[in-house]
């Protein structure tokens, strides 16, 4: 996936030099993912992680060819990737004969129970860019979106807590659960969305702009190897500076 993602990116830079007219912009943004779907849930409502865990910053570069003087086509990527360890928040673990279980936290334990959370998602994006006011003043206005193409994986790893595997201790007379190894990875998948944006430009060069932008992903991806969760919330919102550079 990586090499597909930078193949793409070395064609974008090398446009300008195939005898395409437009622009290219460099970025550096930082993205919030909405992480509404109950695998996202589940891992927050357990795990000592949060949701502000996974924004992180993203870098993102996009080729502009002109079509008029006010609307563009773009192709674009962009990449986000973030993986955080956490610990069960209600519980801790001990070791039997029988195995390893997990006691309410209000037991000492022999050991945290832990995994690792990974996500990570590339969208290919494919736009049209509406500047209503065109390029020639001093703020330059633009509004855009199209559809997307999301390399992206989900990963898993570390002890997990199986709550539909319940024991009993009978001298404490408490429910406990096994704990068990797990190794889960969503790895290489591909889906469609879509995203819309809206940003400005100032030039400050004859040939070169600041840009802010804000941007909007959606899109959903199917599990198969998370079994009974639904598809995974790829969406999120990303703000981002950049520059923009025309030839």
């Amino acid at each position: 996936m990586r090499k597909g993602v930078g193949l793409i990116a070395i064609l974008v830079l090398l446009l300008p030099g195939l005898g395409f007219s437009g622009s290219v912009s460099f970025r550096l943004g930082y993205f919030v993912p909405n992480a509404k779907s109950d695998l996202w849930e589940v891992e927050f409502e357990n795990m000592t992680f949060t949701r502000s865990d996974f924004q992180s910053a993203v870098l993102g570069l996009s080729y502009e060819h002109f079509l008029s003087r006010e609307l563009s086509l773009v192709i674009g990527v962009d990449a986000f990737s973030r993986t955080r360890p956490g610990i069960y928040r209600d519980f801790v673990g001990y070791s039997f004969e029988e195995g390893d279980f997990a006691y309410p936290a209000d037991y000492e334990g022999d050991f945290a129970i832990s995994h690792d959370f990974g996500v990570s998602f590339t969208p290919i994006q494919v736009s049209l860019k509406l500047t209503p006011f065109s390029r020639r003043s001093s703020i330059i206005p633009y509004i855009g979106g199209g559809v997307s193409m999301y390399f992206w994986s989900v990963k898993l790893w570390g002890n997990i807590i199986d709550f539909e595997d319940v024991w009993i201790d009978e001298t404490e007379n408490i429910d406990i659960y096994a704990v068990k190894p797990a190794n889960v990875r969503e790895d290489y998948q591909i889906t469609f969305g879509f995203q819309g944006f809206a940003g400005i430009m100032i030039p400050f060069a004859r040939r070169a702009a600041l840009e802010a932008e804000f941007k909007y992903w959606y899109g959903k991806g199917n599990l198969d190897l998370f079994e009974g969760f639904q598809d995974f919330d790829l969406s999120g919102y990303q703000i981002s500076l950049g520059i923009n550079y025309w030839f």
